[in-house]
């Protein structure tokens, strides 16, 4: 066993405890993969990850570390809110960049960019592969997530590294009154991320009266909410039933909804909110076409975990 310095973030959002929390070790180097699995099925956050020097091929490409993201029960080889966690958790470490406002992470993917705006930092959205989905097999993942067909406006495909099924629904009061059948879920082996736009209307129109008492109570909704897209985001065949915030979903839905035409090319989008959080992701497109993912992050905790 040997200490390692460790630090504990919030990410998107600039109010500790309201975002997603992640788990950071800066330094992995000797770990085994099974030693890596172990911890982060122990810690129990959506994802932990592990800091380690870039690989030569890395270094080559401009690399400024290398990071493996784990769930509690499966490696992923990218994701959206270890990117900036350990981006942010990386910087406070007193490590320097290569390049000032940039970072280059290496991962699953390959290399993930990162630029600062301000106080605050955003990562490239690595290439999406979308394709439609069957009726034959849309169906079941409706029936799972007690969504009827006539609710769902698109759905898609969606894999940057992980793989999503992105569906865009008619309203938030849709998204919100979501109780999934985890279990189910699990079963089908499909992750699901669920997102409305949102309406001005969104404050207080009710949609289903025997839904209501879940859906619209005080604690789940933010007065005057700047954002303007709703997410939810169901992960149970990697062992999260529902993740307060997720970049790498974000990532795909922005550049999904953007090319769709069902999203302007810069908006912002909470999740987390049936989980009494508060997370917001801040999606931009460049002249270039780069979807770019960008957030808050706070830190927590800070000290030596025994690995």
């Amino acid at each position: 066993m040997q200490a390692r310095p460790f630090q504990q973030v919030d990410v998107f959002t600039d109010t500790a405890f309201l975002g997603n929390p992640l788990a950071v070790v800066l330094d992995g180097t000797g770990l085994s993969d099974a030693q890596m699995q172990t911890f982060a099925a122990w810690t129990q956050l959506s994802e932990t990850t592990f800091v380690l020097p870039p690989t030569p091929e890395g270094a080559a490409g401009g690399a400024d570390y290398r990071v493996r993201i784990f769930t509690p029960g499966a490696e992923l080889p990218f994701a959206g809110h270890p990117t900036l966690g350990t981006a942010h958790a990386w910087l406070k470490a007193g490590n320097t960049p290569r390049q000032a406002g940039s970072l280059m992470q290496e991962c699953g993917v390959g290399l993930v960019s990162l630029k600062q705006l301000g106080e605050r930092w955003a990562f490239a959205a690595p290439p999406l592969n979308r394709s439609d989905i069957s009726a034959e097999d849309l169906g079941p993942v409706l029936a799972a997530l007690g969504l009827d067909a006539s609710e769902l406006i698109a759905a898609q495909n969606l894999n940057n590294g992980p793989h999503w099924l992105g569906m865009l629904v008619d309203s938030v009061d849709t998204v919100l009154a979501l109780e999934p059948d985890h279990a189910a879920l699990k079963k089908l082996g499909t992750k699901v991320g669920v997102a409305a736009k949102r309406q001005a209307s969104d404050g207080g129109l009710i949609r289903r009266a025997n839904r209501e008492a879940r859906a619209f109570a005080p604690s789940n909704r933010i007065a005057n909410d700047p954002t303007d897209l709703e997410v939810r985001a169901f992960a149970a065949p990697v062992g999260i039933a529902e993740d307060p915030v997720t970049g790498s979903l974000n990532a795909s839905l922005a550049q999904w909804l953007m090319a769709a035409g069902n999203m302007p090319t810069q908006y912002s989008a909470r999740q987390g909110t049936m989980l009494g959080r508060a997370g917001q992701v801040f999606l931009s497109q460049d002249a270039h076409g780069q979807a770019w993912v960008g957030g808050d992050v706070v830190g927590c905790i800070s000290g030596l975990v025994h690995l």
